[in-house]
């Protein structure tokens, strides 16, 4: 029998909520953790404009030079993988969550700039000068 790896992997567009945390594992490894809020849009069936925000809590593990500018606000585009997790809080009420593992973070908006393992794509574009409906 051979077994298929099955990956999901995606992009996303969206922008920090929060300022980028360096956490350090028991093991000394370190992880750069964000999160990324994502826009959507659409017309409901009366014509009516219907906005929603996605949150994903962010992990990127190549390198913690990016934690510096991964600040709030920042238009960033993620590849990566996707996981949910649920849970029971301690007021007994569920929680869920959107997990983002990021392998490549490419920065939008003051200038030319993509984080990839160290990697510069100048193919960057730049922010459409504040006009987006933002979230925080």
């Amino acid at each position: 029998m051979v077994s298929q790896l099955k990956l999901k992997i995606m992009n996303i567009i969206g922008r920090l909520t929060r300022d980028a945390q360096i956490s350090t594992l028991l093991s000394d490894k370190q992880v750069v953790n964000f999160s990324v809020a994502v826009n959507d849009s659409y017309r409901n069936k009366q014509g009516e404009r219907v906005e929603h925000t996605e949150y994903f809590n962010c992990a990127y593990w190549i390198s913690t030079n990016v934690a510096k500018v991964l600040t709030k606000g920042t238009l960033v585009e993620l590849n990566g993988r996707v996981s949910a997790r649920a849970w029971i809080g301690g007021d007994g009420e569920a929680h869920a969550a959107l997990n983002f593992h990021t392998s490549k973070i490419k920065l939008y908006g003051g200038g030319k700039r993509s984080v990839a393992g160290g990697n510069r794509n100048d193919s960057a574009v730049p922010a459409n000068n504040g006009t987006d409906d933002l979230p925080f």
